[in-house]
Order: C-alpha cells, then sequence, then structure tokens
C-alpha cells in the first residue's frame, strides 16, 4: 500500500496511473459503488476474418494481455481487493466480463468476501458473428452485483428498476445493444476503445443500486462511460485508468455531459419512502409497544402463538425465526411478509396486526397498548425513527 494511505480521493476527476497503486492512496470506505470493466484477458490465438475477407477488429490491445491463469488471478485479486477496501461497509460493487474471465473473477470476489446479490446477463440484440463457424454466436456478457459482505445493507431502488421493465419488477436478463453510432468513440475512423459499454447498461446499474450524491468508483475507466453517465444522473465520480489517450477522450466527453433535469436522475418517491420506512420489527420491543416474552398470533390462530425473544425473533415450539422466516415456515415454505401475518392482542382483547404499530413508529404517534396477558406495556416511550430496517 502507497504511503500516503490517507490521500482524499479526487473526485469528479480520472487519475492515470495503476489502479491497484492508485486505489492503495485512498482511505477506506471512501465509495459507495464501483463499477469494474476490467480486462477480458482473451487470450486469442489468431486474426479474426469475415467471409468478405475484411479484417475483424477484435479486443487485442496491449492492455488486454495479462499472460496465464495465474497471472491474471493474481492482477483480480489485488485490484478486488483494492476496491473492497474502498468500499463503504453497506457499498456494492458491480463487474463485467464474457465467459473467459468472469468465473475466475467471481469465485476470488467469494474469496474475498463479497456477498453476491445478483449475477446479471447482457443479452447483446446485435451481437458479432462467430465467423469461422465453429462455435454459437457469443450474445451475451454477465455481470456480477455484490456486496461488500454479507451484512451490509445494499441500496435496492426497486421502484425505480421497474421504469426499465414496464412497470413490472426488472428481471436480471437486459437486452441492449452494443455501443454503436454517435455513441462509439472513434478515432482515425476507427473505434477508439474495443470494449466500450453502452451507457444504457451503465445507467441501470447506478439507478438500481445507488442514489443522487452517491460516488461511483470505475478503476479501469476506459473513455469515460461510467463518468459521464454518473454525472448526468447526478452521482459523484471517480476513475483511474492507465492509458493517456483514454483518459483524454474520457475528459473530453464527460465534460460536455449535462446532468438530467428530470427524476430519471433521482429515486422515485416510493423508492424514498421505501428507504425512509424501514422498520426492524425489534424496535417494537425497543421501544415498549411490544415486550419479550409476549405472544404473537400467526393469522389470528391461538394455536400458533409464538413468543417474543431477545433480538426480535419469534419461537413456535421447535421453530424459531424473524417474523418473515418463522412466517414462511408455517406457509410451507410459501413466501410470507410477516408484518400483515402476525397479530398481537390489544388492550381491548382484540388480534390486531402488528403492522399497525409498525405505523405508530413510523408516524410518531402514540400506539395503543397490548394486552397485560400479550407481555404488553400501558405506556409506550417515543419511538426513535432513524434508520429502520424491515
Amino acid at each position: 500500500m502507497a504511503d500516503h494511505a490517507h490521500t482524499p480521493v479526487p473526485e469528479c476527476s480520472i487519475v492515470t496511473g495503476d489502479c491497484v497503486e492508485v486505489m492503495g492512496g485512498w482511505p477506506e470506505a471512501s465509495v459507495d459503488l464501483v463499477f469494474a470493466d476490467p480486462p477480458y484477458n482473451l487470450q486469442l490465438r489468431q486474426e479474426l476474418w469475415r467471409p468478405n475477407r475484411t479484417l475483424v477488429d477484435a479486443v487485442d490491445d496491449h492492455w488486454d494481455q495479462i499472460g496465464g491463469f495465474g497471472d491474471y488471478d493474481r492482477f483480480s485479486r489485488a485490484w478486488l481487493s483494492a476496491c473492497r477496501r474502498l468500499l463503504k461497509p453497506d457499498g456494492t460493487i458491480w463487474v463485467i466480463g464474457t465467459y473467459h474471465n468472469i468465473y475466475r473473477l467471481g469465485a476470488i470476489m467469494q474469496d474475498l468476501g463479497f456477498w453476491f446479490l445478483n449475477d446479471v446477463v447482457w443479452v447483446k440484440t446485435n451481437p458479432m458473428p462467430n465467423f469461422r463457424g465453429v462455435r454459437l454466436t457469443n450474445a451475451h456478457e454477465t455481470l456480477i452485483w455484490a456486496a461488500r459482505s454479507q451484512k451490509s445493507r445494499h441500496i435496492f431502488n426497486h421502484y425505480a428498476a421497474k421504469a426499465y421493465n414496464d412497470g413490472k419488477q426488472l428481471r436480471s436478463d437486459w437486452s441492449l445493444p452494443l455501443c454503436t453510432g454517435r455513441e462509439r468513440l472513434q478515432a482515425d475512423g476507427r473505434k477508439l476503445h474495443s470494449t466500450q459499454k453502452p451507457e444504457a447498461l451503465i445507467e441501470r446499474a447506478l439507478v438500481v443500486s445507488s442514489r443522487p450524491g452517491d460516488l461511483v468508483l470505475d478503476p479501469f475507466m476506459g473513455t469515460g462511460t461510467t463518468g459521464a453517465v454518473a454525472k448526468r444522473l447526478h452521482r459523484r465520480w471517480i476513475g483511474i485508468e492507465k492509458e493517456p489517450a483514454y483518459v483524454e477522450a474520457a475528459e473530453r466527453r464527460i465534460a460536455d455531459v449535462t446532468p438530467d433535469a428530470l427524476p430519471v436522475a433521482t429515486l422515485s418517491l416510493d423508492d424514498q419512502r421505501r428507504t425512509r420506512d424501514r422498520v426492524p420489527f425489534g424496535e417494537l420491543t425497543r421501544t415498549g409497544l411490544l415486550r419479550e416474552g409476549g405472544l404473537l398470533y400467526f393469522r389470528r390462530d391461538p394455536g400458533k402463538a409464538a413468543r417474543i425473544l431477545a433480538g426480535g425473533r419469534l419461537q413456535l415450539g421447535s421453530l424459531e425465526g424473524s417474523i418473515h422466516g418463522l412466517g414462511t415456515q408455517l406457509c410451507d415454505g410459501a413466501p410470507c411478509n410477516g408484518w400483515d401475518h402476525w397479530y398481537y392482542e390489544a388492550a381491548d382483547g382484540s388480534l390486531r396486526a402488528i403492522d399497525e404499530l409498525r405505523a405508530k413508529v413510523r408516524g410518531g404517534g402514540a400506539a395503543e397498548a397490548p394486552s397485560a396477558s400479550d407481555g404488553g406495556t400501558h405506556k409506550a416511550p417515543a419511538p426513535n425513527l432513524f434508520a429502520f430496517e424491515e
């Protein structure tokens, strides 16, 4: 690690240099999100020609030639370790690759402690054919979306993501074209960067997993796609790139970007509310709305009365779990939102959904006390409204 390990991250700029060395000079837990498009290390064995005898402009750049598998693994472990050190505890990372490298990267990520959230298949609507006719057309790339650790409370903008799937829950297969036309940067009539990604792809990743104002790091900045998208979406950004020609082109490109004026750059109101309103079940006992040792009834059934344990868990006979987990066990494995299915006994003897108590915590109002038989108290202290988790 560099001696200057407390140098602030130079936001909204591109640093020229080796990403591992550069990241080693920044303080840990500095960034919210990483988007990484590392070298594929394709190991091409021969030139590729089209049927009309024109040469295919393939990925044969010197920066993509790392060496054998051992060399590539050491390189990958080094930059992934540096990224993980820089991620905040609740930060996430996106890593994109092809069948040449994504499986090696995935194994290393798991070894380092990253927690996989999804793998996303980018289905290319206009893939390059396999001109030799000896394999299937390679029509997709894979993105791994992972949290810094299993304990991370990652951002997921569920409602904003629906905008990319006609209002329905966004799936993990994204059909998008390759970067072509005016978006593709050119130099002397040829594409400047052989693996430039479409802005639409990175936009989805950033909208799904970050908020306006978050700091996004791209350790392989290339021609600046991540920086351009981040700026347009009102995210802060930082990039690292070894090739001066790419840095120059990326800086010009990002300078020309005008941030969006409309809410595609922000969270939907539903996502803002979802983030703000998270309340852990344990908060109900902490505030005195329920108490440890009291009973909750699954779907109002007196025969399914679970006792409230320390730490916000429930116990029913030999079964134990969260309000959601124990509910799922009682539903034979079907998903269960415990807030809607567990009931407490109110002071008047009626059974009411615990979601009513959660609503009181959210609103800051006084809740009707549970009955004494349910282990409740008759005076609930004011709730704490900071950073709750469902």
